[in-house]
């Protein structure tokens, strides 16, 4: 009597293939808060997660009220909302703590035209190199300007 397991390598390497090309979506991944904690309002929270696996946690702004400011030193993600709720992402780009402000109401006004109704905001990236790889691995493959 034998234990050998017969394993089909074709349909082994198929499954990863399709488990890999599954896990390169970019795509958001709501968070729920929660709702009047010790009194305060529910932060407005979600997540992304990257082409690498990689999840970023964000604040979400409507986009009418966001002030270009608000971009210093972080990676702000322009984001649209389909009819069912789906997040479709608009444009991605950071901002490092220099005063680019033409730069970033230009990038914003171009986000808002193309439907972008929030904006997510990720501030965990501690330098410029962790934006733009968090960029890098958010964007979609256009070329638009990894910062702003």
């Amino acid at each position: 009597m034998s234990n050998k397991r017969a394993l089909s390598w074709s349909a082994a390497l198929r499954d990863l293939k399709d488990d890999h090309q599954r896990r390169q979506d970019v795509r958001e991944e709501r968070l729920r808060t929660a709702q009047g904690l010790r009194g305060a309002p529910a932060l407005a929270l979600s997540a992304w997660r990257g082409r690498s696996g990689r999840r970023y946690v964000v604040g979400v702004h409507p986009a009418g009220e966001f002030d270009p400011e608000d971009m210093n030193e972080a990676v702000t993600i322009a984001v649209r909302r389909d009819a069912t709720g789906i997040a479709q992402m608009v444009s991605v780009a950071s901002a490092s703590e220099s005063p680019r402000d033409h730069l970033r109401r230009v990038w914003l006004d171009r986000a808002r035209q193309r439907g972008a109704t929030e904006l997510h905001v990720h501030r965990l990236a501690e330098s410029e190199r962790e934006r733009g790889i968090i960029v890098d691995d958010l964007r979609s493959e256009t070329a638009e300007p990894r910062q702003v």
